[in-house]
């Protein structure tokens, strides 16, 4: 039977604002490169003051949400839970998930008053991508923005990395977890980011439980959450967590454990601009593939090639356009 959902994801739902600094900044501002900090709001008004506003894009975002984003873009069907505000930064939100064709938990339901969450995303000019996140109401996302019946009506579940970091979000993903299971939905997890898989190792565990059916990450995460210094001995480790597996390795392509072998999957060459994103669309495709016929090694040279497509270019999101040249590669 088919179901009404290719893909169910729970996350934090942010809205991205993309800038463009030097390393000179966040060197100067205390910053730590390349990784995403929690902040305050009054930390994240004075970054966005400081910065150079020449070059900036506002997405709705979040890593979950970027992956259904992808599903959604490459003509999967995508339901997106999660928590936004009754302000104008909520409003731009669920306007753009309505326009992406992404229901979501809150379809004609009362918002909340408060602040809706926002990721301040710094890029490099290495394409490397710091992020400062301040998560607003976000942070009290709960069980209560777990809907059952889209599970239910959903092939995978797609549980956020980041909503360890909360305990209510962390109760969240744990009953979705357990939704899936009930109603014999496929789950599925990213590790999220290389410190939170080192924070709160154990909270991972506890959601993973018995296993996975499929798990993201890439190699910092690998050797993170498996306590390994090489990689061979890191994709071992993983099969007592997850059925299957996908490891990214940035330039070097990825490693996907389909349940039986490891399928290496090439890379494309591309003068990388902003890495933000890239393991999301990498996921969102993957998970399209997989949901809408493809094999795994299929699934993952799409991933690979629209993953180096928003790298190239700054912003997680890709334009349809790039989209349509994506699929007419793949045919």
């Amino acid at each position: 039977m088919n179901k009404k959902f290719d893909v169910y994801g729970i996350g934090n739902a942010l809205v991205d604002v993309d800038f463009e600094v030097t390393q000179d900044f966040l060197t100067n501002h205390g910053i730590k490169k390349g990784i995403m900090t929690l902040v305050d709001e009054e930390t994240q008004l004075r970054l966005i003051s400081d910065i150079d506003h020449k070059n900036t894009e506002r997405k709705s975002g979040g890593s979950a949400a970027n992956t259904v984003m992808a599903v959604s873009q490459f003509g999967g069907n995508a339901f997106y839970s999660c928590k936004v505000a009754n302000d104008d930064f909520g409003n731009f939100y669920l306007n753009d998930l309505s326009e992406a064709g992404i229901s979501t938990n809150l379809d004609g339901k009362t918002r909340q008053d408060g602040i809706t969450g926002k990721c301040l995303v710094m890029i490099t000019d290495d394409a490397d991508r710091t992020m400062n996140t301040f998560l607003g109401i976000t942070t009290s996302l709960s069980i209560k923005e777990v809907d059952e019946e889209a599970i239910k009506n959903s092939e995978y579940v797609y549980l956020e990395g980041y909503l360890v970091a909360s305990p209510s979000a962390f109760e969240a993903m744990k009953l979705t977890k357990q939704l899936a299971e009930k109603h014999n939905v496929k789950t599925s997890i990213t590790l999220s980011d290389p410190s939170i898989t080192e924070g709160f190792k154990g909270l991972f565990h506890e959601v993973i439980g018995n296993s996975v059916d499929l798990l993201f990450c890439n190699e910092d995460e690998a050797l993170k959450f498996t306590d390994s210094s090489n990689l061979n001995v890191a994709r071992e480790a993983l099969k007592k967590f997850a059925k299957r597996f996908v490891i990214t390795q940035g330039k070097n392509g990825a490693m996907i454990f389909d349940g039986d072998t490891f399928i290496d999957i090439e890379p494309y060459e591309v003068h990388a601009i902003d890495t933000n994103g890239a393991g999301d669309m990498f996921a969102g495709a993957f998970l399209y593939g997989i949901t809408n016929g493809h094999s795994y090694a299929g699934s993952g040279k799409l991933a690979s090639l629209a993953s180096s497509k928003v790298v190239s270019q700054y912003g997680p999101r890709l334009a349809m356009k790039a989209i349509k040249e994506i699929q007419n590669h793949q045919l």
